[in-house]
């Protein structure tokens, strides 16, 4: 037997006899049950975090995942499921709701908005419908509210915990060992980084190699966790009445999945177990060990478990049911995002039809690769941009640390790993051109809250939840989208005088858009003074995140005159005490890009600046003191 099976089969006898000591304590007091509505089946959802499908009944050789791939045997495995969103909180914000995540402002990493009072959340309904709602043991969703409606919501929540044994239950149990920090922790592989398929847009380098073959190793540390599980179902005696969802929560915890809205970054492992008692919940192609072709998202697994339940999905949610009596036909593409990651900010819509995706960034002029403290904790973040820095990187590997186009296309047949971009390919045209038009309806649809920076959706909104401004009918919504779609693509130049207009707009949330377009042609105009004159008057603006955009457009003239206004504007936004803590961290974001710039006299202003407000939003209090460290130790 090789080394790794040998290691393999004495780590999952250790997590099997693990196993066993909780099923027995689980039994004690809980025995076989049946549901008291027999129409009803129990429901149990088993996440993993920070992977996407490589494992091997996705066909991947390299991934050891015995028990997953047991499961998906006998069950239905989703060729093409979406995250929706390439980080956690956002993610788990749109599973929660049922709704997209920026239709309710909370796309931003531990953004912590408010929620309309008419929204109801899915464990709520479910307990509405007589379920026992547990959740061990992940929250950390993008509103202020964590509690969510469940009954228990602790390390210790467990089915066995109901009062009635007959009750139904809803049961959520989230693994965390493959989360992207336990390929920070490093221990010794048993997988063989020679083995490893470096995707194109990572070096080959020794510190890759072994962080993706730690990454397997912690699949197979997860798969046994699931097996587990597995096992505890069929030893209580419910895995008869019982429908299981396996999933990841997003894509890998490698750079350039996480945080970004790549196939890479949203494409999860979605099987889907439903035993013979409730065949008639199934999904329409379900087949035992068989393989879905629907496109699924996070956004229609509230829906779905609702229809499992036996009711229609409330009419707020988005998603599409694919099980139980309330199943919807199948939708032609499923959607992406992306806003802030932890303190940087950037905007990403994407979407996929199973074959093409297509994506649109609003923050053309800046890197995909971004300084965020937690991701380069990674060894394979710091050897791709040192290497970078070195000039040593073939374009593909490179494309990462730069600047991004207004559109991409990409044909994951040919081009699995996303790095041809085919948007302005003649041949491609329609195709493009059709996916652009469905991600731009579909931002209207959903009101996408992203469309206004962070800042100014704070100010704008106030103590009202973003999601109720967005839909009233004083937002210009459609105006919204057209200047931001309009400002950010590659034919600004072409109509500069409508970008300038657009920047003068009363409504800052039009404006915005205008200036974002001013800063992004600044560099290549050649009607300077025109654009120079309307990002000063930007700096008029009631609104800082209008303000930032301009100083951001200004600094790129390279003049000593606009650098040290748009310095001297960008430290006083700077000041959490004077704007608050999301314009902060928009101004610094921007002034991190120039700091070569700034004189003497600025970097001192800029060590007196305040690193956090009294009473800092949840979880992000550490943030704009991040953004000053990375501005004063270039």
């Amino acid at each position: 037997m090789k080394r790794l099976e040998i290691e393999l089969v004495r780590r999952w006898i250790c997590v099997g006899l693990i196993h066993a000591s909780l099923t027995i304590v689980g039994m004690v007091g809980v025995l076989a049950v049946e549901a008291k509505d027999s129409t009803q089946p129990n429901i149990l959802w088993i996440t993993s975090e920070d992977n996407g499908p490589q494992l091997g009944c996705y066909g991947d050789a390299y991934a050891v995942t015995p028990h997953i791939d047991e499961l998906a045997s006998r069950s239905l495995r989703y060729q093409r499921c979406w995250s929706n969103a390439p980080v956690c909180a956002a993610a788990r914000t749109t599973l929660i709701a049922g709704m997209y995540a920026p239709s309710l402002g909370g796309e931003h990493m531990r953004s912590g908005v408010s929620l309309p009072a008419e929204i109801q959340l899915y464990p709520q309904v479910l307990r509405d419908l007589g379920y026992y709602c547990t959740n061990n043991n992940k929250t950390d969703y993008n509103f202020a509210n964590d509690d969510a409606g469940w009954n228990e919501n602790s390390r210790k929540a467990h089915w066995k915990n109901r009062p009635d044994a007959n009750q139904p239950f809803f049961a959520v149990f989230n693994f965390t060992i493959s989360h992207e920090s336990q390929i920070i922790n490093q221990h010794k592989l048993v997988h063989d980084p020679a083995g490893v398929r470096v995707p194109a847009y990572h070096p080959d380098t020794p510190e890759v190699r072994r962080d993706w073959a730690q990454y397997y190793d912690r699949l197979t540390e997860m798969d046994a966790q699931v097996g587990g599980m597995l096992q505890q179902l069929e030893a209580d005696g419910l895995a008869d009445s019982t429908v299981v969802f396996y999933y990841g929560d997003h894509g890998s915890g490698m750079p350039r999945s996480k945080r970004w809205p790549f196939n890479s970054g949203l494409h999860v492992p979605l099987i889907v177990h439903v035993p013979e008692r409730f065949a008639s919940l199934a999904p329409a192609d379900y087949q035992a060990g068989g393989e879905s072709t629907r496109l699924v998202s996070f956004v229609d697994f509230a829906p779905t478990v609702i229809s499992l339940a036996g009711a229609e999905p409330p009419s707020h949610m988005q998603g599409h049911a694919f099980a139980g009596a309330h199943s919807t036909e199948p939708q032609p593409y499923i959607f992406g995002f992306r806003g802030r990651m932890d303190e940087r900010y950037d905007m990403v819509r994407s979407c996929t039809d199973g074959r093409f995706v297509y994506m649109k960034h609003f923050y053309p002029d800046k890197p995909y690769g971004k300084n965020v403290e937690t991701m380069f904790k990674t060894p394979t973040t710091r050897i791709w941009k040192e290497m970078f820095d070195a000039g040593q990187l073939n374009p593909a590997q490179a494309k990462f640390w730069q600047t991004k186009p207004g559109e991409e296309l990409f044909d994951l047949q040919s081009d699995p790993d996303e790095v041809v971009n085919l948007a302005d390919r003649p041949e491609y045209q329609p195709q493009t051109e059709s996916m652009r038009r469905a991600l731009k309806s579909w931002m209207i649809e959903i009101a996408d809250a992203g469309l206004l920076p962070e800042a100014e959706m704070h100010r704008r909104c106030g103590d009202v939840p973003p999601r109720v401004v967005m839909t009233s009918d004083k937002m210009p919504l459609q105006q919204v989208v057209d200047a931001a779609w309009m400002c950010t693509s590659t034919d600004a130049l072409a109509d500069l005088e409508s970008v300038v207009n657009t920047s003068q707009n009363a409504d800052p949330a039009i404006a915005y858009w205008g200036a974002r377009g001013l800063a992004i042609c600044a560099a290549s105009t050649k009607d300077r003074d025109s654009v120079r004159a309307a990002l000063v008057e930007c700096l008029e603006s009631p609104s800082p995140s209008v303000q930032v955009a301009a100083c951001d457009g200004l600094l790129n003239f390279a003049s000593k005159h606009e650098t040290e206004i748009a310095i001297d504007r960008l430290l006083q936004l700077a000041n959490v005490n004077h704007v608050g803590h999301f314009a902060a961290i928009e101004a610094l974001n921007v002034l991190d890009l120039h700091t070569d710039r700034m004189s003497a006299d600025q970097i001192s202003v800029t060590k007196k600046l305040p690193r956090q407000v009294d009473n800092p939003p949840p979880r992000m209090g550490k943030y704009v003191g991040r953004l000053l460290d990375h501005v004063l130790n270039q």
